[in-house]
């Protein structure tokens, strides 16, 4: 018999330990460990970590084999690990109901439980009983499953089970926007069962989602069948939220310990080196001490200072746990693991010496891993006084068998009986490592042959839709209806993927379903669903940022293949010739360059041996025959089939499936031609806004009016002819104005029957001779709502057949998007419901990158704040009802947002400063700026605002949000045009960041350019060309002037604030006893809840910032704050009370009035705001020099507070 070898005696070690700590505690017929002696129930987390000692175990005893008894030993150990994950994989499929209602709802109600029974895998307590919903649980059980499955261990076994695993990748799917309890099960750090946006759950699922993707769960033994598929934009999405929140754990933790999992093993989710580096160094710099890792910042648990009598805390006492906070052993585990990835041997060294002197040494010499350290009671005096200078006591479970197993797995690979390699068997550790260049192949190909032939005489060589045969090209929205098939299972009860917009990852792939190829066109390019893509311009926008994405995010094997198709739509004067910046942007794709990206052009077929191909093997024949039978197709997705390039006849069932999603009845024309020269059939004085606020007394709601808090001049027309944005309601005139609405209704002229009701064949005759698409839309849109969107409409004449209101809206929007007319187009998307099939993507994209949104005009409660992810229907209704039912408000709502999140993702260092954006505020700042330039009233700026495109609307957001001086350029209309409102588009003054073609055309633009800059009568500027002052004196004076009152307005709306801005606030109340905010209290007391990094604490600034009206004060208050900030810098035990900002920014404002008369100012310059009592001139100053608001503020800081300062300090320096 063969000696053992010296590294076989000290595996043999380590085999003691595991089974004295783990296996001897791991349930004979479930496999499930329990947490502790004391809680017998197994959690999902804990349950996988706690077996991973035991798998690399297994894998070293394999590899280390003396004799046939370590084989033995080896396969023992495997197939403990095997039965712990099948375990956990009943515990789950018990609740397969839950995991399909919550692929839509995301509700905590609806989650998978985080604990369930040892012995029988049931569920140990309800559903409103615990903190369930923890993504990062599920997530682990995922991301180890596939890299088990990896190493050679089977699992799985059998198609149900892939089944429901290609179902829990669609329920981590939307981890970036689920907000959820996190690794710690108590979400919000107040413990008060409030759910939030977790970073370590985010990471978690990205890293689950990357490893399972493509991987067979029946390892060599599989087939296609058995193969997870991941869509690759959720896992982008997941990395982008990720890498806004870190180093920032959550809203109310600004680091968490528990975020070294996610940056180092086992998840390795960051591929960003320095960002990861910015992690590790905050985790060690803030939580780390003599013990272990504090979990994060003010954590209560198991503290000397916790009531254990009450599970939630008072918000209050959480300034308590503050430097006593407990230290957890088992990071500096995650640590010697990081220090192994990372090569760094001297780290290694470090924490394991750390480590051994925490270790408790139990029976027989056994090392355990306590859970935690805490300090005893009779210490923390002193312990607040000198943090990390007092001894602390063991806690809580021995051993902590999560850290205990990673402790394990950290000397295993230590001491080389296991190689990285081999615990990271899909190679994430490699997740930082440099990335070459992505080339994008795009293929432009021509929707007909006319078309290709106008490309080819610009030298533009492209293939026909027929011609790529046999490759199929469809659009985007066909791939969402067959994921829909992906992971159905009839057994289970489970559905599949919900029907889900796929990204441009997603479709710059080839499909092979049923030994066909297919291809996809981007999801921007569809207009069935929303307007931004009849906008020729907007296209080129959109394909800009998408070649910009793919360039920067793609992480498959291949290159990304995008599919460009030219159609009739992007055709001008009469379909005579490509749209110009179509034909540029293809110039430039030729030149292999565009957008920051490398691209290549070429057809389909060269394309297809360097592209990624993915094989759809749920779709084949033998899983197909129920394709059309269970699929219910609604016509809102129909198209002519034209384009898919499938064979005819086909029997093929998929064919059949396919056409059907392509198949609506070809657009027939009912709605007469529109005519030119005609007079309108409703009055002039009554247009789209009469009709709305009509149709809205008919619904019996109150169309609100649309109020601007910015002071403007009184728009005095005989009737309000349509949206105002601006107009500021008076309500002393309330009844005068109820008279004056009912007046305008009642003069509506609809026919009436011989009763007096509303004669609506009459209304239909009038539809048939209407003269323009507007009076069309207005007279639809009264049968819409008096009738119904299925009401039937005889056009054609008698037994021609009837045409329902709804299609007629359809055929109209049609005809409006062919005529380029865009506040049409928006009114009948109002009418419609139309909603942009990324909204709640968008939506969530700013939330996840802290910031939150309002809709809705101001002020509230009709204006609305969102905080967290919504879903789609619940986002759009809400929208309509902030919007008090008015629909173009309403619609252009949801395409800001669209806006906001595309420049979130290309540029987000646009919202460095801002925590909440208000786009019912921002709104009327760009009508309020439209009509500065155009120097009109507000309800003509509010009318151009909603004729501008898609294109020059997302311009003027820019200019907004950036602060750059903007023109604006009148166009002539087509001469078809119906619109009233003038033709203008937005370009950029200034040679810095401007296109090409808007260098050019700068000096004509000059020209051109209404005033730039406000009267300063006002602090929002006269909106009339007539000004309060007579002479030429003033407009002079606007020439030069105005800048800072228009920097300060923008800020304010877009509430933008210095860098440091919260924290100065978080030190201010540290030194008083509050802040007082246009009458709204910010107290002390905030501070012993929250810390200053925290983005609660901001919110909670931000909600007292908000009950300011004018921007402009608002922005005035934030500077008197930071002024208050830097006094406070100083080292004074008090300054003060309550601190009325109001009483410094005033007293400020007298100080300069006083300077303004000392020296001879007119009284003009002297003129205050009426609202605020603030000299015009003030809002105007700069905040620097002699006469800057920084200079008064000073002064009257000073002045203010002068009593708790100490006299031997010169402060007016």
């Amino acid at each position: 018999m063969r000696s053992r070898s010296n590294s076989g005696v000290r595996l043999d070690g380590y085999a003691r330990l595991v089974h004295e700590t783990i296996l001897r505690h791991q349930n004979p017929v479930t496999g499930l460990l329990p947490a502790s002696a004391q809680k017998k129930d197994a959690w999902v987390r804990d349950n996988v970590y706690s077996i991973l000692a035991v798998w690399g175990l297994g894998m070293a005893y394999r590899k280390n084999a003396d004799r046939d008894e370590d084989k033995a030993k080896a396969y023992e150990l495997e197939q403990s690990v095997v039965k712990l994950m099948q375990g956990l994989l009943q515990c789950m499929m018990r609740q397969v109901d839950k995991v399909e209602k919550f692929k839509c709802t995301q509700s905590t109600k609806d989650c998978l439980h985080a604990k369930y029974n040892t012995p029988t895998c049931a569920t140990v307590v309800g559903d409103d009983q615990w903190g369930h919903l923890q993504v990062d649980a599920t997530s682990i059980y995922l991301l180890m499953l596939a890299q088990m499955t990896a190493s050679g261990l089977h699992i799985i076994s059998n198609l149900d089970e892939v089944a429901f695993i290609q179902n829990l990748v669609f329920y981590i799917e939307a981890a970036y926007k689920v907000a959820d309890y996190g690794m710690w099960e108590r979400g919000d750090k107040t413990n008060q069962g409030i759910p939030e946006l977790n970073g370590s759950s985010v990471g978690i699922a990205k890293a689950a989602l990357e490893a399972i993707d493509e991987l067979d769960l029946f390892g060599a033994h599989g087939g296609p069948k058995s193969v997870i598929h991941v869509l690759p934009d959720e896992v982008e999405h997941c990395q982008s939220i990720l890498c806004s929140m870190l180093p920032r754990a959550s809203t109310s933790k600004e680091i968490d310990a528990g975020l070294l999992s996610v940056i180092s093993y086992p998840a390795f989710a960051i591929e960003d080196a320095d960002l990861v580096a910015i992690t590790k160094s905050e985790i060690i710099s803030k939580l780390q001490g003599r013990y272990g890792c504090c979990r994060f910042i003010r954590d209560g648990y198991h503290c000397p200072k916790e009531d254990p009598s009450r599970l939630h805390y008072d918000p209050a006492e959480l300034k308590l746990f503050e430097n006593i906070e407990c230290e957890w052993p088992v990071f500096w585990t995650y640590l010697i693991l990081d220090g192994i990835f990372a090569e760094d041997p001297v780290q290694v060294q470090e924490y394991r010496e750390a480590l051994e002197g925490v270790l408790i040494r139990g029976k027989n010499g056994i090392k355990l891993l306590p859970e935690l350290y805490v300090v005893p009671h009779d210490k923390v005096e002193e312990e607040y006084s000198n943090p990390h200078s007092v001894d602390r006591v063991a806690m809580g479970q021995l051993p902590h068998m999560w850290g205990q197993s990673l402790y394990i797995l950290g000397c295993l690979l230590a001491e080389g009986f296991l190689a990285p390699g081999e615990v990271d068997p899909l190679n994430r550790r490699f997740s930082t490592n440099f990335k070459p260049d992505v080339v994008v192949q795009v293929c432009v190909v021509a929707e007909s042959e006319e078309i290709q032939e106008m490309l080819r005489n610009h030298d533009v060589i492209v293939q026909t839709m027929s011609e790529v045969s046999p490759i199929r090209v469809m659009p985007a929205r066909i791939l969402s209806h067959v994921y829909v098939r992906l992971g159905n299972c009839k057994k289970l009860n489970l559905s599949g993927r919900p029907y889900r917009h796929i990204g441009v990852l997603g479709t710059s792939k080839f499909y092979e379903i049923r030994k066909h190829s297919y291809i996809f066109t981007p999801q921007f390019l569809d207009q069935h669903h929303f307007y931004l893509a009849l906008d020729n311009q907007m296209i080129v926008e959109m394909l800009r940022t998408e070649l910009a994405y793919l360039s920067s995010c793609w992480r498959m094997t291949g290159r990304p293949t995008l599919t460009f198709p030219i159609t009739r739509s992007m055709l001008v004067d009469d379909e005579d010739a490509v749209d110009p910046c179509i034909l540029s942007t293809l110039r430039k794709l030729q030149d292999g360059y565009f957008a920051g990206a490398r691209v290549q052009m070429s057809d389909l077929s060269s394309f297809q041996t360097t592209s990624f191909h993915t094989h759809l093997s749920f779709l084949d024949e033998e899983n197909g025959d129920s394709l059309l039978e269970d699929e219910e197709v609604d016509d809102e997705y129909g198209e002519d089939n034209d384009n898919c390039g499938s064979s005819e006849g086909s029997k093929d069932t998929f064919d059949q499936y396919l056409t059907q999603l392509l198949h609506s009845t070809t657009t027939k024309s009912h709605l007469p031609p529109t005519q030119r020269g005609q007079h309108h059939i409703f009055s002039a004085e009554h247009t789209t806004r009469d009709i709305l606020s009509f149709m809205a007394q008919v619904q019996g709601l109150n169309l609100p009016a649309s109020s601007m808090y910015l002071p403007v001049t009184s728009v005095k027309s005989k009737h309000r002819r349509s949206l105002n944005l601006l107009v500021v309601p008076h309500p002393q005139h309330g009844q005068h104005a109820k008279q004056h609405k009912s007046h305008g209704v009642a003069d509506l002229h609809l026919p009436r029957d011989a009763q007096g009701n509303t004669d609506f064949t009459a209304l239909v005759r009038q539809l048939k001779e209407c003269p323009t698409l507007q009076d069309q839309a207005d007279i639809l849109y009264i049968l819409y709502i008096m009738k119904g969107a299925d009401w039937l409409v005889e056009l054609s004449g008698p037994g021609q057949g009837k045409v329902s209101v709804c299609s007629l809206l359809e055929e109209l929007y049609e005809q409006a998007g062919a005529c380029k007319e865009w506040a049409l187009i928006r009114y009948i998307s109002g009418i419609l419901r139309k909603r942009v099939e990324v909204l709640a993507e968008a939506c969530t994209d700013l939330i996840s990158h802290h910031k939150q949104l309002t809709v809705g005009l101001p002020p509230e409660p009709r204006e609305r704040v969102i905080s967290v992810p919504l879903p789609p229907e619940e986002l759009n209704a809400l929208i309509y009802e902030a919007s008090g039912q008015d629909i173009s408000v309403a619609v252009l709502t949801q395409e800001i947002m669209v806006y906001l999140a595309m420049y979130m993702r290309s540029q987000p260092a646009l919202f460095g400063d801002m925590l909440r954006l208000r786009i019912g505020l921002i709104m009327q700042v760009m009508a309020t700026e439209l009509a500065r330039s155009l120097h009109c009233s507000g309800e003509e700026a509010s009318e151009s605002l909603m004729s501008l495109s898609p294109f020059d609307m997302k311009n003027l957001l820019h200019h907004i949000l950036s602060g750059k001086e903007f023109g604006v350029e009148r166009s002539m209309r087509p001469v078809q045009s119906t619109t009233t409102s003038p033709g203008i588009s937005i370009r950029e003054l200034g040679h810095t960041g401007a296109t090409k073609t808007e260098r050019t055309g700068i000096h004509k633009l000059k020209s051109e350019i209404k005033q730039r800059c406000s009267s300063p009568s006002t602090p929002s500027g006269i909106l009339s060309p007539v000004g309060s002052c007579p002479g030429g004196a003033q407009l002079h004076w606007e020439e030069r002037q105005g800048q800072w009152l228009r920097r300060r307005r923008l800020d304010g709306a877009i509430n933008r604030v210095p860098v440091g801005f919260y924290q100065k606030v978080w030190t201010i109340l540290q030194k008083c006893h509050g802040l007082s905010i246009d009458g709204y209290v910010l107290p002390s007391s905030t501070t012993r809840e929250m810390t200053a990094g925290e983005i609660k604490f901001a919110v909670q600034v931000e909600s007292v910032l908000n009950h300011v009206p004018q921007p402009e004060y608002r922005q005035l208050l934030v500077e008197t704050v930071m002024v208050l900030g830097l006094i406070a810098d100083v080292d004074v035990s008090s300054i003060g009370s309550i601190i009325l900002v109001d009483s410094i920014l005033h007293l400020a404002n007298d100080l300069f009035l006083s300077d303004q008369k000392s020296h001879g100012a007119s009284d003009y310059f002297l003129e205050k705001d009426p609202v605020t009592g603030i000299c015009n001139f003030f809002y105007d100053s700069a905040p620097s020099g002699s006469f800057g608001t920084m200079t008064y503020l000073s002064k009257a800081a000073v002045t203010y507070i002068h009593d708790f300062l100490p006299s031997s300090s010169c402060m007016m320096q």
